[in-house]
Formats: C-alpha cells, sequence, structure tokens
C-alpha cells in the first residue's frame, strides 16, 4: 500500500511538472512573439545580452552626439543667415561711401547721408549680437551675454570670450560650434587693425564734420570697406565648410545606427516563422500531455484489474 500511494505522488508530481515546464515555454514564446524580443532575461542567453546592453549604450552616446551636432547646424545657419545680411548692409555703406566721395556733393547732402550711416552702424551691432538657439550671443564666443556694448560715443566694443567652443560629433570628431565676432568683423587695413563698425562710425562723424576731409575720408572707407566685405565673406565660406562636415558626420552616424539596429535584431529579435512553429509544435504536446494525464489519472487498480 506504501509503495502505491508513493507511485500515484511520484505520477502526479512528475505529470505537474511536466504541464508547468510546457506551459512555461509556451507563455515564453508567446512573449517573445508579441515583443518580438527573443530574450526575455540575460540568462537566455548572457553573450548576446552583453551585447545588446552595449549596442544599448553606444546609441545612447550617437544620440547625444545627434543633438550635438543638430544644435551646430542650427547656430552655424544662424551665422550664416547673419553674415549675409553683414555683406548686404556693407554693400549699402559702399554704395552710400562712393556717394559721398563725388566732389559734387554738398555738405548738407553727406551730412543726410551720414544720417543713414548711423542707422546701418546700430544694424551692424544688433546682428553681432544675434543670438543662437539657447539664446546666447551668436557671435560672443562663449559668453551668456551680448558680444559687443557701445559706449556713450556710439564706439562698439567687443565683450565676449576668446573662442565659439568645440561640439563633439562622435568618434573623436569635433566641430566649431559658431564665430567670434572679431573673427570675421576684425581686419587689417595697411597694417591697422580696425572693424567694420569702426569704419562706418569714422566715415559718418567725417560726412558730418563736412569739408574737403569728408571726401578724402568717404574715398578711405572703400578700401577698408571692402576688406570687411571679404572678411564677412571668407568667415561665411568657413561656416559653410563647417556645415558640410557636420552634414558628413551625420550621415556616418545614420548608417552606424543602421547597422546597430540591424545587428540588434540579429541577436535579441524573434524569429516570427520559427517562433510561430515552435509554439504550435509546443500546443500540441501540451494538449496531448494534458489528454494524456487526464485518461491515466483516472486509472485505478480495480479498472486494471476488471
Amino acid at each position: 500500500m506504501t509503495t502505491f500511494a508513493t507511485s500515484t505522488s511520484a505520477f502526479y508530481s512528475r505529470s505537474t511538472l511536466d504541464l508547468t515546464s510546457l506551459r512555461a515555454q509556451a507563455e515564453k514564446l508567446q512573449t517573445q512573439i508579441s515583443s518580438g524580443n527573443r530574450l526575455t532575461t540575460s540568462s537566455d542567453d548572457p553573450v548576446a545580452a552583453s551585447r545588446l546592453r552595449a549596442l544599448s549604450r553606444t546609441d545612447t552616446l550617437s544620440k547625444i552626439d545627434t543633438d550635438a551636432a543638430n544644435r551646430a547646424t542650427s547656430d552655424l545657419n544662424l551665422a550664416d543667415s547673419a553674415m549675409t545680411e553683414f555683406s548686404n548692409t556693407i554693400i549699402r555703406v559702399q554704395q552710400l561711401a562712393t556717394q559721398a566721395a563725388s566732389g559734387t556733393m554738398s555738405d548738407t547732402q553727406r551730412s543726410s547721408i551720414s544720417t543713414e550711416l548711423k542707422q546701418l552702424q546700430g544694424n551692424l551691432v544688433a546682428l553681432a549680437n544675434t543670438r543662437d538657439s539657447a539664446g546666447h550671443a551668436l557671435f560672443g564666443g562663449q559668453t551668456g551675454g551680448d558680444a559687443y556694448t557701445v559706449d556713450a560715443s556710439g564706439n562698439a566694443s567687443y565683450v565676449g570670450t576668446g573662442s565659439a567652443g568645440q561640439l563633439a560629433l562622435g568618434d573623436g570628431q569635433t566641430v566649431t560650434r559658431g564665430v567670434t565676432g572679431p573673427e570675421f568683423l576684425s581686419f587689417n587695413v595697411n597694417g591697422t587693425q580696425t572693424d567694420i563698425m569702426s569704419v562706418v562710425k569714422t566715415l559718418s562723424d567725417a560726412l558730418d564734420a563736412g569739408g574737403a576731409g569728408a571726401t578724402t575720408a568717404a574715398n578711405n572707407a572703400l578700401t577698408s570697406l571692402q576688406a570687411g566685405l571679404d572678411s564677412v565673406t571668407t568667415a561665411q565660406t568657413v561656416v559653410g565648410s563647417r556645415l558640410s562636415w557636420i552634414d558628413i558626420n551625420v550621415q556616418r552616424q545614420t548608417a552606424m545606427a543602421t547597422s546597430r539596429a540591424t545587428e540588434q535584431k540579429d541577436i535579441g529579435g524573434t524569429d516570427i516563422t520559427e517562433a510561430f512553429t515552435r509554439l504550435q509544435e509546443l500546443s500540441t504536446v501540451l494538449e496531448a500531455s494534458q489528454a494524456s494525464f487526464t485518461k491515466l489519472s483516472g486509472l485505478s487498480l480495480f479498472s486494471m484489474l476488471s
């Protein structure tokens, strides 16, 4: 009697374990199919899980680099647009200087030109204090305030930092995030360092003073204005090169992200066809096992003897 009881207990225990194992396998397959992930826990495949974690970390770092590239692109595009406005303003100043250099102009006419030059100088200062995507001075390097200040006499002075700083683009690649004002607004004329705002102010003051010196000042200003325009144009070319460099790195990051996504799918993705086939097999086995257990558990010693 003791042997019979032990055998019956062992039969039920073993059957329960077998059915539980089959159900667990079926549930795991269902989870893999619904989630698309082959690994539900790291213990399923420790090597694959470790590789997936590494790929995930790389994706996170790549997103940071992409965000930095987007910020740099935004700021450099703003700089490019502002430089176009600088160029247009300088060209207008050149036109006015050419008029003022004419010997037929009266002091009254030159004074009228000076009035417009003062407005244009104000526009140049406003452009020099353009804000970037974060609300900081676009041409002030890494300063948070204005790039230029104007004193009581109307002279503009640079108050930003010496460089714009670098932004990482991933894999050790960097880009200078902007351009400081002195890098393109300051230039050398006949061995003398000056800037475009000073040139315009000096011309405006000379035209206000009138006389023979006004004509000479207008002629001299034309040389400085051309040097200033060339400086802005050169800086705009540099900005364009940096934008191209960012595009190249973004394309590289995109290609690498696609490659990582493919690897992640190959390593941790569920083969839906195989999983469905396996689930169908397990379902068939589970149904058969449940039916067998029901039939066997209904047997007794008396039915076997009858």
